[in-house]
């Protein structure tokens, strides 16, 4: 910045300023925080985060949105636009969804990208449909229980009275990922897709090669269900097995979108060229005007999105104006080391987590396959008991699985971000230990 002005220092800019009114350097100064830092200091002094600290996740992520990104996504020419129906009027909004969709095919090793869709259960949904478009004769869809009971339910929801039929596929006990041996008694001469999560449910890594193999070995194909975050860390779906995934979709939620309270989020959609015409949504393309200048423009749709909506594949617009702006944003701030740098704190973080409980009687991990950033842990007590007790402590401890997998005996599902220190995880630790020695009649350890 100061070479584009055209100064050598910071000083330059305040040269006007009397030698004898300027102060030297704090010789005691600390060396400073990080924005994230002075959030969370500024946020405890004040109370505003009610003392709570989370280690809930489960679809929804915890993570560090930097000020500018929420500062630059309300302006008003961001904030108060709906839909770039009319070219001419909406560059601005046309080339953010423009750089998002190309970031998302970076992130998805893709070559098309959508510009978005509500959240990633409708996303996932809307691939289902698409999946059977593409293929014409086969209406069975293969979705593994490792993939989000309430992603499941969505979809069941979207193709239930479409004729279409969903095979679940059980889960290795012992590793949590999908258990490959039992494709072996699917019949797949009517399956159009199969489902592939990555990380899963249970935060565990699927072996997302043979998987996808095993979907273009039967003619079906494989459509990856991912965290953004994830994929800076991890292969993206367009090198899964030997010639990569054909759809990808997932939530946008961890890329700049905060919590609240469930929503609003966005989903994405990737997929393979020869896939674009089945591609839902909107798409926006770049172009050259009459005087060689570039442009863009929505592009690829039919007549059907706008004006004959019974025959559209579907209609997404409402959240492109803002969700999508704050996650081009957001990654165009972190840029790609940046993203990365997050995703190693989350799994760093989750190690540190797995290391402090793992010392703790009554405490042991569900399953032994690798995992990103979540991990199912398996208690000696009533796991809902043990959340109120955590609660009341001010901790919000993760997810009881109770009511979605009765198998696993009280298990729970946490998640560990880059919001969380050593300190807190060493204190999460040492809290569920309180709580679980001061149940009556218990004595922790024995």
């Amino acid at each position: 910045m100061l070479a584009a002005i055209g100064v050598d220092s910071i000083d330059a800019l305040f040269d006007e300023i009397p030698a004898e009114l300027t102060a030297a350097p704090a010789a005691d100064a600390n060396e400073g925080l990080s924005e994230a830092e002075v959030m969370r200091l500024v946020q405890a002094r004040i109370g505003q985060d009610g003392g709570f600290r989370s280690f809930v996740g489960a679809g929804a992520y915890e993570h560090h949105i930097p000020a500018a990104v929420w500062q630059i996504a309300t302006r008003g020419e961001f904030y108060s636009s709906y839909t770039p129906y009319q070219a001419e009027a909406s560059q601005g909004t046309l080339q953010v969804l423009y750089e998002y969709q190309s970031m998302m095919t970076a992130l998805t090793g893709l070559d098309v990208a959508n510009a978005s869709l509500y959240d990633g259960a409708s996303a996932l949904g809307e691939a289902a449909l698409m999946a059977v478009r593409a293929h014409k004769s086969a209406r069975k869809l293969v979705v593994p229980r490792t993939v989000n009971p309430a992603y499941r339910d969505t979809v069941r929801t979207i193709v239930r009275n479409q004729g279409i039929e969903l095979i679940e596929l059980d889960y290795d006990r012992r590793r949590g990922s999908i258990a490959t041996e039992s494709l072996a008694r699917v019949d797949a001469r009517e399956v159009a897709a199969l489902v592939v999560p990555q990380p899963n449910y249970f935060g565990v890594l699927e072996p997302v090669d043979a998987l996808t193999d095993w979907a273009h070995a039967h003619g079906a194909l494989a459509i990856a269900l991912v965290n953004p975050l994830a994929l800076a860390l991890l292969e993206p779906p367009g090198a899964w097995g030997a010639r990569g995934a054909d759809i990808a979709v997932g939530d946008g939620q961890p890329l700049g979108i905060p919590l609240g309270a469930g929503g609003p989020y966005c989903g994405f959609m990737t997929c393979r060229k020869d896939l674009l015409r089945q591609m839902p949504g909107r798409i926006v393309g770049r172009t050259l005007d009459a005087a060689g200048r570039p442009g863009f423009t929505l592009t690829l749709q039919a007549r059907e999105q706008h004006i004959r909506r019974s025959k559209a594949t579907s209609n997404i617009c409402t959240n492109q104006g803002l969700m999508v702006t704050a996650s081009t944003i957001h990654m165009a701030l972190l840029g790609a080391q940046g993203l990365r740098r997050v995703a190693e704190a989350c799994h760093a973080g989750l190690l540190m987590l797995l290391g402090s409980v793992s010392a703790l009687a009554g405490v042991r991990r569900a399953f032994e396959g690798p995992m990103f950033h979540e991990a199912v842990l398996t208690l000696s007590e009533p796991v809902d008991d043990v959340l109120r007790g955590l609660r009341a402590e001010g901790i919000l401890g993760g997810l009881s699985l109770r009511r979605a997998y009765p198998e696993i005996d009280n298990g729970l599902l946490v998640c560990v971000t880059e919001t969380k220190n050593e300190c807190d995880v060493i204190d999460f630790a040492g809290r569920i230990a309180r709580v679980m020695d001061e149940r009556p009649g218990r004595a922790f350890g024995a």
